[in-house]
């Protein structure tokens, strides 16, 4: 039962809008209002508030990243080698295979993985958590670029990857508020309580964006891959996460469950996204998004009734 308690509210909100957005209640015009007032306000807004109120100082530790990163990259370069080997002979590329190593181990830490430990653990842990995704769409993004540079004629732009990052809107909101943190500034109360207000419907809202976007996606005829991807995202990279996590840095359990259930998150759409700009294998990381999705239920049940 506390397991359903955990996983049930955030299921709830996907499926009712997975079902609304499939039954015609909501169009792709409407989905996209909502989504660029969750994406570009709401959700930014809430970051950083949480950003500016997150306790660094008891926060900061190097050892929580390499616990998280290692494994990730670990990862990312385990899909990059499967698909080398074993995908089809015109996608055997290096922009190929970057793209399917990043489907294998980019998570949607926001959108889902945030509110999953907020329910398991309390807003306890929200500055450890910050301080992890500060650098995930970077490094992933970054390293995924660079690898498809090697296919691509126009190469790899810093000043074009750096730009994307920078305007990004929760990279952007995220630096802000360790900025506004650092620097110990205060909004003042009609300021704060106005951001606050803005950021109180941004989990809801992106949970109910991604099951409506989910509608709009299909487990196609690449699905095997899309399969082999899911089960790297959400069974093994928590594992390893889990290993270095307790077995190599012996970590308290509250770090290790933040840390697992991070990299338990399905798949996020931004590596839909990227696969689009690259062109590659973008079917099978659109069918990827919809699967771990699904899965991503058995797998934080699973790790959620192991550890806690």
């Amino acid at each position: 039962m506390a397991i359903a308690n955990i996983i049930f509210p955030i299921m709830f909100i996907v499926t009712l809008g997975y079902g609304l957005t499939r039954a015609g209640f909501f169009n792709k015009d409407h989905i996209a209002g909502l989504s660029k007032f969750t994406f570009y306000v709401s959700i930014p807004a809430f970051l950083f508030i949480n950003m500016l109120a997150a306790p660094f100082a008891q926060s900061i530790d190097p050892y929580l990243l390499l616990a998280f990163y290692i494994p990730v990259i670990l990862v990312f370069v385990i899909g990059y080698q499967i698909n080398r080997y074993f995908g089809a002979n015109t996608h055997r590329t290096s922009d190929a295979s970057a793209v399917f190593g990043l489907g294998c181990s980019y998570s949607n830490t926001v959108i889902v993985g945030l509110p999953v430990i907020s329910a398991a653990l309390g807003k306890a842990m929200i500055g450890s958590i910050f301080m992890i995704i500060t650098f995930h769409s970077a490094v992933l993004f970054a390293l995924t670029f660079l690898l498809a540079s090697r296919a691509q004629q126009h190469g790899f732009s810093w000043r074009n990857f750096a730009r994307s990052m920078v305007l990004n809107p929760v990279v952007l909101s995220i630096t802000l508020g360790i900025i506004a943190n650092g620097l110990n500034i205060n909004l003042g109360q009609q300021l704060n309580d106005g951001l606050s207000l803005l950021a109180t419907p941004a989990l809801a809202c992106a949970l109910f964006v991604l099951g409506a976007n989910l509608s709009f996606y299909r487990i196609g005829e690449n699905w095997r891959f899309a399969l082999v991807a899911s089960m790297l995202k959400i069974l093994i990279l928590p594992a390893l996460v889990y290993l270095m996590a307790d077995k190599v840095f012996g970590f308290t359990l509250q770090n290790t469950v933040m840390l697992v259930l991070l990299s338990a998150s399905p798949l996020g759409v931004n590596a839909y996204l990227i696969a689009t700009e690259i062109k590659q294998y973008q079917s099978t990381l659109g069918s990827t998004v919809v699967l771990s999705t699904l899965l991503s239920v058995l797998s934080y049940s699973l790790w959620l009734t192991w550890l806690i």
